[in-house]
């Protein structure tokens, strides 16, 4: 069980020149903070500028994922490169996808072979195993998900399964590992949290299923200590993580719509009182693909099959392989996180007065 006063943080290692893909990203933005404070040299890569970043003294590297070229050139003389950058979402063109995570990835990968690039650490996602059943305790030896209604999931095994290729392989013998954080939260979190409140606060949520799923949420500031940890654990003769990909949470499943509602009336907004069938869900998220396809529709659809699934059925993982091969172990726990995030949005508020 993770302590909101552990100071039990990931090993240290040496400075260190690294490349972290994403740059502009929740995580990506927090790596890289945590990296300079290790007094690492830090590139970063994303497509839009980032002035703050390159005030901290990064130097940053503004390309396209689908830029293949650029992309590689950007791992010239790393040590390691933190892969976080991604096409997310639940819906859009199928090309965008490919084009990000596909092409975006196998750029990176012939980058890190082309310039001898020790360490690859890769972002992945739990969606990668999705199944459309419960997924409740599994461990890594889940199987990829087939005919996933979601082409970011999709995209990702084909992108993940690439990195874990390419362990081993000649010339430079690249080191990868792949990490599978699921649902990072936390003070900053453009995603989860401020999607939650947005519809929270308009009265569109709806309870998905009988309302008793657990889930695994990941705090920010542990999924780099994670990241951290795998970087570290490939120097390692036993428990090498090396071509392996695993989960990565808080190790604390909670009630979905129970965090949901403390969420909602931590921030004055009331309970969710609707709920709807997974299989009403399912119906309606199917027929809204269709309409946003037929039409092409701009923007993502209020429900889909996938999101219909995820919001009725247990996902929660067994996050055993990461404690014994990496070293991980979550130090900020769910109580803590939420204290964090609205002691965050007090001195926010308290800022614009």
């Amino acid at each position: 069980m993770p302590t909101a006063d552990s100071d039990s943080l990931p090993p240290h290692l040496s400075p260190r020149k690294v490349l972290v893909t994403g740059a502009s990203g929740f995580l990506g933005g927090h790596l890289i903070q945590r990296l300079l404070e290790q007094g690492c040299s830090v590139t970063g890569l994303c497509r839009r500028p980032q002035p703050e970043l390159e005030t901290l003294g990064v130097e940053m590297r503004y390309v396209d994922l689908a830029d293949a070229r650029a992309v590689r050139n950007t791992c010239a003389d790393m040590d390691t490169v933190f892969h976080t950058a991604a096409r997310v979402g639940i819906w859009g063109k199928r090309e965008d996808f490919h084009n990000a995570n596909v092409i975006g990835t196998q750029s990176i990968i012939n980058g890190c072979r082309d310039f001898l690039v020790a360490k690859l650490v890769y972002t992945s996602t739990p969606s990668v195993v999705f199944n459309n059943h419960n997924i409740a305790g599994a461990d890594e030896s889940l199987p990829y998900g087939t005919d996933i209604p979601c082409l970011y999931p999709a995209s990702k095994i084909i992108a993940e399964k690439a990195v874990l290729t390419a362990h081993g392989q000649p010339p430079g013998n690249l080191k990868t590992v792949a990490l599978r954080p699921h649902l990072i939260w936390g003070p900053g979190d453009p995603n989860l949290v401020p999607r939650v409140l947005d519809r929270g606060s308009k009265g569109k949520l709806r309870i998905v299923g009988n309302g008793d799923n657990r889930v695994d949420l990941s705090y920010i500031d542990n999924v780099v200590d994670a990241h951290l940890c795998a970087e570290a654990a490939l120097d390692r003769q036993e428990n090498n993580p090396g071509g392996k990909a695993y989960f990565i949470s808080n190790d604390e499943p909670i009630l979905l719509w129970n965090w949901i509602d403390e969420l909602l009336q931590s921030h004055e907004i009331d309970k969710i009182n609707k709920s709807m069938s997974l299989a009403k869900a399912q119906k309606a998220g199917r027929f809204l693909e269709n309409i946003w396809s037929l039409f092409r529709l701009r923007g993502e659809p209020p429900m889909t099959r996938f999101v219909a699934s995820e919001l009725a059925k247990d996902h929660w993982f067994d996050i055993s392989a990461a404690k014994r091969d990496l070293g991980y172990a979550p130090r900020i726990s769910m109580k803590e996180g939420m204290r964090r995030l609205l002691d965050a949005r007090s001195h926010s508020t308290s800022n614009q007065h």
